[in-house]
Parts: structure tokens; sequence; C-alpha cells
């Protein structure tokens, strides 16, 4: 299951969410940002509402769970870089820091958690990182934009993976926590609250649908699956974004993108082929 949760999540952050946020584009980031987190707290308050007896309970409270401020903040960080990129027309940015974070939580895993890599998959991430370096290199200069959203996802991960809550009722706490500063801005921002265009309150509404589920999937993956492969499995989102960015947004694709997808997916295939062949030993009587 967290296979199919961790690619649940990734084609829709791939897929859905860009063009989602494409739509709102009459809108600031911060004011989508606001509104993001106010409607998603509202649709993963409803979900507990409905599951409350399958959930976790999370009580008691361990001083772990205090990390959730931490994460709340991350994903914030996050989000807004990541709409301000789509605003810009600048998903091909957006997609670099998607192929950078795999590499960042497979560094975390090793360093952090102590997860150790067999010969191919250190080989596999070695060639990934390469097809980054090339990218970089090539752009001839150091893309913050990229690297922050892969440095703050990558975290982001690892402190969900730590603290070990229930994925809905963790992002009902990062929602509750980040809620007053949102109201807040809202109360103050010159955009209303709720938009009288119904085509825009729709699109609004549904950002927290949009938001929330995908993240779910991506906290219920993180605890089911080693963070390495979480990681390289991530390289499916940022890929869709490329193909979006090219094919439906017409931006345009430099030598080094191309290249460096080649590697990367190389190694996603060394990487693949590896987790098959050891599965299939370790079901062998």
């Amino acid at each position: 299951m967290g296979f199919l949760y961790a690619l649940a999540a990734y084609l829709s952050w791939g897929l859905v969410v860009p063009v989602h946020f494409r739509m709102l584009g009459q809108f600031t980031p911060a004011y989508i940002l606001a509104e993001r987190i106010l409607w998603s707290g509202l649709f993963v308050g409803a979900l507990v509402l409905v599951w409350r007896a399958r959930l976790r309970n999370p009580f008691p409270l361990r001083p772990r769970h205090a990390l959730l401020v931490a994460s709340a903040l991350l994903i914030a960080v996050n989000w807004l870089l990541y709409l301000q990129a789509v605003q810009a027309g600048h998903l091909l940015d957006a997609s670099l820091g998607y192929y950078i974070n795999p590499l960042v939580s497979v560094g975390l895993g090793r360093l952090v958690l102590g997860e150790r890599l067999r010969p191919i998959q250190l080989v596999a991430v070695a060639i990934a990182a390469s097809g980054v370096g090339v990218a970089v290199v090539w752009a001839g200069d150091l893309p913050l934009v990229s690297l922050s959203l892969a440095v703050t996802f990558a975290l982001y991960g690892l402190i969900r993976k730590v603290v070990g809550v229930d994925p809905t009722l963790g992002l009902l706490a990062e929602t509750l926590i980040l809620a007053p500063f949102c109201a807040a801005w809202l109360w103050q921002a010159p955009e209303p609250f709720l938009p009288p265009a119904p085509r825009d309150l729709g699109l609004l509404l549904l950002t927290g649908v949009t938001t929330a589920l995908p993240l779910i999937w991506f906290a219920a993956a993180a605890e089911r699956l080693r963070l390495a492969t979480l990681g390289l499995m991530q390289y499916i989102a940022p890929t869709c974004l490329l193909v979006l960015s090219v094919l439906v947004f017409g931006e345009q694709v430099e030598p080094q993108r191309i290249v460096m997808l080649a590697l990367i997916w190389l190694a996603l295939g060394l990487y693949a082929l590896d987790a098959f062949r050891t599965g299939r030993a370790a079901r062998a009587p």
C-alpha cells in the first residue's frame, strides 16, 4: 500500500495541482496560500469526523508531536515557493527543485535515520545526483528556488516520518497551527475572503481537496516506505511537471534538462530493478 499511496500523491502533485493553481492566476500566491490552508483544514476536519473510528489515537501526546509545528512551517514555505513558481510561469524551476528533493531525502535517510543502501542503490543515487549536477553546472548559477523547494519538502517528509502521527490527524494539526496566521492575513488582504465569481470560489474551495489528499497519501507512504525509496519515487512528480510545462504551457526545455532527465530515469530503472530482485529473493522459499 505504501507504493500506491506514494504513486497517487506524486501523480497528483505532478499533474493535478499545477493545472489547478495555474487556473487561479488572477490571485496572488500569498492569498492562494492562505485560502489553501484554511480550506484544507476544513476538508481534513470533515475527514476526521467521518473517519474518527479508523484513525489512530494520538494520545497520550509525546514530545515528538511538537515537531508538527516545524513541519507546518516547512510545508507553508514550500507551498508558497511552489505557488510563486507556478504563477510566474516557472514550472521548470519547480520541477528541478523536486528532482533535487529525492537526493536530499536519501541523504537524510542515511544521515539521520541510518538507512543503508545496497551497492546498486548507491550507484543509482550517484547517477541521479550526477544528472542534477549537470543541470546545475550547465545553468551556471545556483537555483535557490529549486534548492529551497527541495530542502523544505525533504525536511517535511523526515519530520512526518519521525513524528509517527496518523497522516490525517497530522495534517489537521498542521493546518490548525497555520490557520490563525492565515485568517489574520486574509483579514487585511485586499481580496475578499469569498470571491464573488462562482468559478473562482469553486476553484479556491477545491484547493482543500487537492492539497489535503496528496499530503495524506504522502504521509501514509512515508510511514510505510523507506525514506530512500520514497525519495526516489518522487521523480514521478517533477517528470510530470516537466512534461506539463513543455507540452501544455509552452516553456522551453534546455539541453541540460534532457541530459538530467535521461540520467535520472536510468537511476530509477536501476533502483527499481534492485528492489524487484530483492523482493523476489525475499519471497523465495
